[in-house]
């Protein structure tokens, strides 16, 4: 099999993979060549059985015949499985080559658009992949030698030739006929099919309140009226390719009958031989079956190719991180410097204008009004987001252009929805690696969690299921603030930190933050509840976009706490 040729690291990525198989492809091309060149066997075997055994009754004629269709055969068949394995290898470096882009692709698309958390650019690969590793892409391999069957037929009689030029002519328009009839209906079918998919997904994430708020009646409807309209766009898709299908399929029997009749009658005038007659039926099947077998697995080529489109796009639309020089661990100091962000599709920035600065080990407390913008900032801190203007660095380095995997090991960072993932909890911890057993402790162990990881059936190494799905919402958030502080990180944001924690878990977050204070940690904390905030150096408030109030703790809660308006921007956080 040709091999793929080493990626460079230019855009667009699909195009540059496709060229880096050309050799692959190229190989299939020949293999088909061959394996239609190789199909001429049982015609041409029959054209001499019935033009020179029987008229010799040759008995070593016949048996040099048979061994060598025979080995032509067995060579037709090894070139077919060469061939689908050669398809198969190339289909799964694509998906090697592609699907990990094509994942980080949806991460980055629900983080920067907030697009729904869907990973439909991996199904688009595995109908890609199925339909090149499947049967439905063989006829598409094989049409373009149709000519090479009608050229021999034409050698046997050019009334013979012209009768498959016309047949092969009105299938051809059959079938382009099927693609213009089907082609919208297949492509809206496609994207209907997706949007109610989507709707499910939805339903299964939120099974809790579905359930409990006796949900499920209207959700099911909703979900019937999407994939209702995707059925019937989908069956009247079928019903014209089901139509245009048997259709081709009688005009092919009928071809085949045809040039029998029109051979008996050549032979008949001793203008071609019976076997040239029962030789030339045999190959205008072949010379066709390719055709109507393309229209009858049309369906799965337009979602195939629908397929194929949605990943140019997404995968175009990628923007290259540029290989980044690793630098130095950062001392924490965090500058925010004339930043403003607007959302994508947004007319007025959530955030304008900020100016802020925070020095290696110091800590603030980030409080306002529901809607303020303060996860939306807490985002643009850890390199989530980049600012629509300005900059926050870490020390002198942007940090929307530090390298994220670098830039990572120095950040912890606590989101308002902690999410885990499927794996055990000291996988969890340790930002899914191995992870140093000590270290997964010592973050554990005062993020208050150690004891309650112990008393699991299995400890560090439970399995925790899908989002955590075995643990309490408190202890979901204990063991998030625990791989917050993994690696001992020198800037910390923690997003509402004792949304889910009863007494105890509130008593273990204040001694974290204290002993990530003692170790040097700069840290952002947004608080819901203002019992958070009893350690930090400062606070700002953010209100209408801006900054309405920043500097040390105790004289900014002492302006909050006169005239009446401002109780209500901490309870509001």
């Amino acid at each position: 099999m040709a091999t793929c040729e080493t990626q460079s690291a230019v855009y667009p990525l699909l195009k540059r993979t496709l060229a880096a198989c050309r050799g692959g492809f190229l190989a299939v091309g020949l293999f088909s060549l061959a394996i239609n060149l190789l199909l001429l066997t049982i015609p041409l075997y029959m054209l001499q059985l019935f033009d020179r055994v029987l008229t010799s009754r040759s008995e070593d004629t016949l048996f040099a015949l048979s061994i060598a269709a025979g080995g032509a055969i067995l060579t037709l068949a090894a070139l077919e499985a060469v061939r689908s394995f050669v398809m198969v290898r190339l289909s799964n470096w694509l998906d090697t080559q592609l699907s990990g882009d094509l994942l980080g692709g949806s991460v980055i698309d629900g983080l920067v658009r907030g697009g729904e958390a869907a990973v439909q650019g991996l199904r688009d690969l595995l109908t890609f992949r199925t339909f090149l590793t499947g049967p439905a892409i063989f006829p598409f391999l094989d049409a373009p030698w149709t000519p090479v069957f009608i050229a021999v037929i034409f050698l046997f009689h050019p009334l013979l030739g012209w009768l498959s030029i016309i047949g092969a002519a009105v299938l051809f328009a059959m079938a382009l006929i099927n693609e213009l009839s089907t082609r919208n209906l297949l492509m809206q079918s496609g994207g209907a099919s997706i949007k109610s998919l989507r709707v499910a997904e939805s339903a299964v994430r939120n099974a809790d309140v579905i359930e409990a708020m006796g949900m499920m009646p209207n959700i099911v409807q909703r979900w019937r009226q999407e994939n209702s309209a995707m059925l019937e766009l989908q069956a009247k898709a079928s019903q014209r390719s089901g139509a245009i299908t048997a259709a081709s399929r009688f005009l092919r029997l009928f071809l085949q009958v045809a040039m029998l009749g029109v051979g008996a009658w050549l032979a008949i005038n001793d203008e071609v031989s019976p076997g040239a007659m029962i030789a030339g039926s045999i190959l205008l099947g072949r010379a066709l079956a390719p055709v109507e077998q393309a229209i009858g697995s049309w369906k799965s080529a337009v979602s195939a190719r629908g397929a194929y489109n949605r990943i140019k796009r997404q995968l175009d639309s990628l923007t290259p991180r540029a290989e980044a020089m690793a630098l130095p661990a950062p001392a924490g100091q965090l500058s925010v410097e004339g930043m403003s962000y607007l959302y994508p599709g947004a007319t007025e920035p959530v955030l304008r204008n900020l100016d802020f600065r925070l020095e290696p080990g110091e800590s603030v407390g980030l409080i306002g009004p529901t809607a303020v913008g303060k996860t939306t900032l807490a985002r643009l801190a850890v390199g989530n987001l980049r600012p629509s203007a300005g900059h926050i660095r870490l020390d002198t380095a942007d940090v929307a252009q530090w390298d994220p995997v670098d830039l990572g090991q120095y950040i912890g960072y606590l989101p308002q929805d902690v999410e885990l993932f499927a794996g055990t909890v000291r996988e969890n911890i340790a930002r899914m690696g191995e992870g140093d057993p000590e270290q997964v402790v010592v973050a554990a162990t005062p993020a208050g969690v150690h004891e309650i990881i112990l008393g699991l059936p299995a400890g560090y190494e439970t399995e925790i299921g899908e989002d955590g799905a075995v643990l309490s919402g408190g202890q979901r958030q204990r063991i998030g603030l625990a791989r917050a502080v993994f690696g001992n990180p020198k800037f910390i944001v923690l997003d509402e930190p004792n949304a889910n924690l009863d007494h105890e878990g509130e008593v273990a977050l204040l001694v974290t933050v204290a002993r990530l204070k003692a170790q040097g940690a700069t840290m952002v904390i947004i608080a819901h509840r203002p019992s958070v905030l009893r350690n930090v150096d400062k606070i700002l408030v953010l209100r209408n976009g801006g900054i309405q109030l920043f500097g040390a703790r105790d004289e900014v809660l002492a302006k909050l706490a006169g005239p009446a308006a401002a109780p209500a921007t901490i309870s509001e956080g």
